[in-house]
């Protein structure tokens, strides 16, 4: 039986008209574009392969392997650009423990940037990066230049909007005029979180009030009170009387464990496919963590319309970089910021090739047989008089 497991795709086609009836006038080009990349991905719409089709890797079944969209939210186009990124990271690790901290914006903060993506997205990375970067450096902490990798994460587990940033950070840093190694004393993150709240909220709520007083935040709608002068400082000054989360997790094992947990989280969009149980009678039924009982995994159910506008919040305009690196990880210095660390660390050069290079969590973005359901599609190159008899299955794209 070839049974079809429902995936964003779907309630995108399904329930197209319904939405755009409803939401159409508000989109921004972007979100319209994903809407149209995702909804086409991998059809006809988009054209397919006659050089190349999928086959089973157990029964033999033969598909035509259609074009895909290569949009960075959608679901089904993440597995090569991941990849690649990762085999670029691989030689970037060092033999030192890794961390894991999660700078989060507060709820009415967050809010800002439905109208406002870029500036506030943009200030969520600055703020983060300075708070690490100062504290870390400073000489009663740690008293080095630290380096890390940050990645944006717009979604909470039920869609709605909850703007946060993960940063996997080494333990230590290069010391004054680059003559050590200074690494961290404790297992537990090395830098207070309750210092790196405070600093992260005054220099987010700084770099925010400047963003407004140069314009460049807009305010439309319901939230068209903000562009009040007045009203905005009294945000800004609420904000600044309560606590920023910053959370540090438990350090990770060793550089498989780090690229492990980056094959997940650095490519991740909003809702993977593999959460969606169903979708019929206008409703999809999804996969959630319940973080406040325990984390347990239950079902939620949502308006198709519903969902569809929640998944659209998380489209970031176009060319934003929503993984960044900093310190001694930054573009303009890593290589020989890295050679550094490895000297003075000790380290080899580079590290060896090895099962590294295999976490990219291959097995999971592999593609189930819709017949035998124990194979898995791959996809292979036809033999030319193959592909001359199969001319007349050709897809026109125009």
């Amino acid at each position: 039986m070839n049974e079809h497991r429902p995936e964003v795709a779907d309630v995108f086609r399904t329930y197209e008209k319904e939405f755009f009836a409803r939401w159409g006038h508000v989109l921004s080009p972007q979100q319209r574009k994903a809407f149209e990349a995702i909804r086409d991905c991998r059809t006809a719409a988009l054209g397919g392969h006659v050089e190349y089709v999928e086959q089973c890797d157990t029964c033999g079944h033969l598909a035509i392997s259609y074009n895909s969209c290569r949009n960075r939210s959608c679901p089904k186009c993440q597995a090569m650009a991941r990849a690649k990124w990762l085999a670029a990271r691989e030689g970037e690790l060092l033999p030192v423990p890794y961390f894991h901290v999660v700078f989060t914006l507060p709820r009415e903060i967050g809010r800002l940037a439905l109208q406002n993506a870029r500036e506030i997205y943009g200030i969520l990375f600055r703020a983060a990066a300075e708070t690490l970067l100062t504290i870390a450096a400073d000489p009663k902490r740690l008293g080095a230049a630290v380096g890390f990798l940050a990645v944006l994460h717009t979604w909470g587990q039920n869609l709605h909007l909850h703007p946060h940033l993960h940063c996997v950070v080494p333990g230590g840093g290069i010391g004054p005029g680059g003559a050590e190694w200074i690494g961290c004393r404790k297992q537990s993150f090395f830098l207070p979180v309750q210092v790196l709240g405070s600093r992260f909220r005054n220099v987010f709520l700084t770099y925010l009030r400047e963003a407004f007083e140069d314009g460049r935040l807009k305010f439309h709608g319901e939230m068209a009170a903000f562009a009040r002068p007045g009203t905005f400082a009294a945000l800004c000054n609420r904000m600044k009387r309560i606590k920023w989360v910053v959370h540090a997790k438990a350090p990770f094992g060793g550089p498989a464990q780090v690229l492990k947990y980056l094959a997940r989280y650095t490519h991740r969009v909003a809702i993977s496919n593999s959460r969606i149980l169903s979708i019929a009678d206008g409703k999809v039924t999804f996969l959630w963590k319940d973080y406040a009982d325990a984390s347990k995994v239950k079902p939620m159910t949502l308006d198709a319309v519903e969902f569809i506008r929640r998944f659209l919040l998380h489209i970031l305009p176009a060319g934003f970089v929503r993984i960044r690196q900093f310190g001694f990880l930054a573009n303009r210095a890593r290589r020989e910021k890295l050679a550094l660390c490895r000297t003075l660390l000790g380290a080899p050069s580079a590290p060896p090739r090895s099962a590294l290079a295999e976490v990219g969590d291959r097995k999971a973005d592999e593609k189930p047989c819709p017949v035998c359901r124990t194979g898995h599609m791959i996809l292979i190159r036809l033999p030319y008089t193959e592909r001359l008899a199969a001319l007349p299955l050709r897809i026109d794209s125009s």
